[in-house]
């Protein structure tokens, strides 16, 4: 994914520009503090205290420069308009957050109004006209089957979420004024794997596969996440 935001980023604004990045439910920081190390100004926005304390943590261990570039905000990505003036970033990420919000229409408005005009919003969801693949490849049949009819899913915590269909997001993304410019999937073949896994010795042969199943019909269209990727216009 972060190959795929880079492809996004590099193709739509000026080589060296210094961008002005929120990154709203940002975890631990792993996408802020790389957009940080490649020259960026970010603010992150993150409700759970432990994840922000995580972060803080990790941005303390960076050197004086890249700390400097980063702004950390613990608050509710859906309150953006408290903390921040509309059109005061070029790009937004709003990465594995959706799956937790019941309603996210008027999440992705707020976002959508925080972009300046040709900014980029990028998000990661789960994709929902693909759910029976985890169940149905580990050969849990009626678990696969209920999948079908559904966009709720219980994920790896042991969570009720919800996944997006990517119909019903590009008109959403239309009718914010962001419209779809690009889509990737995101883990099309190691979706089954362990959380435990170890990192195999051929971890660039799996990337590359990956990076091309990602941008590729039919697989990306079976992927377990969409990156999608709307510009402001």
């Amino acid at each position: 994914m972060a190959r795929q935001l880079d492809e996004q980023i590099v193709g739509r604004f000026p080589v060296g520009r210094r961008l002005r990045v929120l990154d709203v439910g940002m975890g631990q920081g792993t996408q802020a503090l790389r957009l940080a190390r490649a020259g960026h100004q970010v603010t992150g926005v993150e409700q759970d205290p432990t994840m922000i304390s995580a972060a803080r943590e990790v941005l303390a261990a960076e050197p004086e420069g890249i700390r400097e570039r980063v702004r950390l905000v613990q608050g509710d990505g859906r309150d953006t308009g408290v903390h921040f003036l509309p059109g005061s970033f070029d790009v937004v990420l709003c990465h594995g957050v959706l799956m937790y919000v019941e309603e996210p229409d008027p999440l992705l408005a707020g976002l959508a109004r925080m972009l300046a005009h040709g900014g980029l919003l990028s998000l990661l969801v789960r994709n929902g006209d693909a759910l029976a693949m985890r169940p149905g490849l580990g050969g849990d049949w009626a678990s696969a089957l209920a999948a079908f009819d559904t966009t709720a899913y219980r994920n790896r915590l042991g969570l009720d979420v919800r996944a997006d269909r990517l119909e019903t997001l590009t008109a959403t993304l239309a009718g914010i004024g962001a419209p779809l410019q690009a889509w990737y999937g995101v883990r099309v073949f190691t979706d089954t794997a362990a959380d435990d896994a170890e990192i195999p010795a051929d971890m660039e042969a799996l990337l590359a596969v990956e990076e091309r199943a990602g941008r590729t019909d039919p697989y990306r269209g079976v992927s377990a996440l969409l990156h999608l990727c709307g510009v402001r216009g």
